[in-house]
């Protein structure tokens, strides 16, 4: 081999080391494929720092919770893009309720998220007193005030008397979820009214009168009271039933699809262990009316507002049901390691096995 050869070939074997790992640093910083979407989630993948949230929802404040925040409180990612966007617009949220103008959030996902909903005392509408009539003469001190039935008051008299137009929109809303004002403590627990405001229009709000018709009407209600199908009106027959809490279970029963059990109620805040022994006698619920979930055809939007399915178990659903086409019977679903035993049970009656789409 001659002189040449020999320092050419050395110049190749200096220089194969640096080829060798230029290639190895590209191909490790290559982009991932879709494959990497479409596989199975594992436990790691799950708790990972950018995935991981909470599984249950926990309180936040919309004007002051960063997008992080909103998701560690169990904020779907689609409702924290929305929040942050209206506040970043130069809006406030003033009352839980103006969450549900936000783009994208349904009456059901906001329903789901009211109860944790904290609205600051800074960003808080201000009810108004007897002394705000005093700096303010435009308002209620410039309305003589009479008598009036609150349970078909209008908004612009509302405004007449000291409220503001949002607070008259809320007065009126609240009415319509609870069937109707019966007291002045009813009044006083919408929370754009406030004890001081309430007391002071007291002595001018007619309340319905307890007349013979409507004490007949009830008298034909029969107990104990289906809860699957019932009113508000209706629910608050139930002795144990209040104003409150008759909102949060027709709430409940709408985001679940219906009660298929009289035990689901026992799950709200609202109803403790004791008011609901009180109330177990006097209900009952036919699971022949609750709404089933298609789950091999259901949208993301359907699956992501049920108060049973966390977050984890969404995204394993969605990406076993891309690679398999979906289950049968529950017990795939618990080998495919979507629920737990526990959870299954739970989540079971909701569930519709069907291979076409659900009418």
């Amino acid at each position: 081999m001659g002189m040449k050869q020999e320092q050419r070939v050395r110049g190749i074997l200096l220089i194969l080391p640096v080829i060798i790992i230029a290639l190895s640093l590209a191909y490790m910083s290559r982009p991932r494929g879709e494959e990497a979407y479409t596989k199975d989630v594992t436990e790691a993948e799950v708790q990972t720092p950018s995935d991981s949230i909470a599984t249950e929802l926990s309180s936040f404040d919309p004007n002051e919770a960063d997008y992080r925040t909103l998701r560690s409180c169990g904020v779907p990612r689609h409702a924290a893009v929305s929040i942050i966007k209206w506040r970043t617009s130069g809006k406030v949220y003033r009352v839980r309720e103006d969450l549900a103008l936000c783009y994208g959030i349904s009456d059901s996902l906001y329903y789901a998220l009211e109860p944790y909903i904290i609205i600051g005392e800074k960003y808080r509408i201000v009810t108004h007193t007897q002394s705000d009539s005093v700096t303010t003469p435009n308002r209620a001190d410039s309305t003589r005030l009479v008598p009036f039935m609150l349970d078909t008051v209008t908004p612009p008299y509302l405004r007449n008397i000291g409220f503001s137009p949002r607070e008259a929109e809320l007065i009126i809303r609240y009415r319509e979820m609870i069937g109707g004002y019966r007291s002045i403590e009813e009044f006083a627990e919408c929370y754009a009214v406030g004890e001081k405001q309430a007391q002071r229009l007291a002595p001018y709000i007619i309340f319905p009168a307890r007349d013979t018709t409507i004490s007949t009407k009830h008298n034909e209600i029969e107990f104990p009271i289906e809860i699957n199908e019932a009113d508000s009106a209706t629910l608050r027959r139930v002795h144990g039933i209040g104003p409150k809490s008759v909102v949060y279970i027709i709430r409940y029963r709408e985001l679940l699809g219906g009660y298929y059990s009289t035990a689901q109620i026992s799950e709200l805040k609202v109803v403790t262990e004791d008011n609901f022994q009180h109330i177990l006698p006097q209900i009952w619920c036919d699971s022949a009316k609750i709404k089933k979930i298609c789950i091999n055809f259901a949208a993301l939007k359907e699956l992501e507002v049920h108060p049973y399915i966390s977050d984890r178990m969404l995204r394993r659903i969605i990406n076993k049901r891309e690679l398999k086409g979906g289950w049968s019977t529950i017990k795939e679903m618990i080998e495919d390691r979507i629920f737990s035993e526990e959870e299954a049970a739970r989540i079971a009656p909701y569930l519709d096995f069907g291979t076409t789409p659900c009418e």
